[in-house]
């Protein structure tokens, strides 16, 4: 199974593209789709990136996080400019007729490192080992083949 995750924001999206077959992954790609311009401009930039990807590459799921506004510091803003990232995202992926499904942030951090608030520097470190990479990702695209890992574990 190729699973895609993608890690969405307005500015940075990151993506990573994995085989699971049964408990193993194989990393096949991965990398951030960097937006310029006004949001719009941004937005059909994401939507454009996303839809390339998946004409290029076999795909047979696609995983977003879920959007995620913190408690302690509420950004209505963020979120609204998030959820225009996702649904940039989750239309690229309708013209694909691919299913779909998302995780939090919690979810994933706890499906790869074992705790659902690890940081940014130990999802990355997991991840690295998880796909015996020489180097860890780029922290978008980290977040994003970390998404996909832990679809493999659910799924799998």
């Amino acid at each position: 199974m190729n699973i895609l995750g993608v890690d969405p924001g307005s500015r940075i999206t990151g993506f990573g593209l994995i085989t699971a077959n049964k408990l193993k992954f194989t990393y096949l790609s991965s990398g951030c789709i960097r937006t310029e311009g006004d949001f719009n401009q941004r937005i059909i930039t994401i939507f454009k990136g996303i839809k390339e990807i998946l004409e290029k590459n076999e795909v047979d799921i696609v995983v977003i996080e879920r959007a995620f506004m913190r408690p302690d510091r509420p950004n209505p803003d963020a979120a609204i400019k998030l959820g225009h990232a996702r649904g940039a995202i989750i239309s690229a992926v309708g013209t694909q007729d691919l299913p779909i499904v998302d995780y939090s942030p919690n979810q994933i951090k706890k499906a790869i490192v074992g705790n659902g608030h690890a940081g940014k520097d130990q999802v990355s470190f997991m991840v690295q080992q998880l796909l015996k990479l020489n180097k860890a990702p780029q922290a978008d695209a980290a977040d994003a083949l970390a998404g996909a890992i832990c679809h493999a574990y659910h799924a799998l």
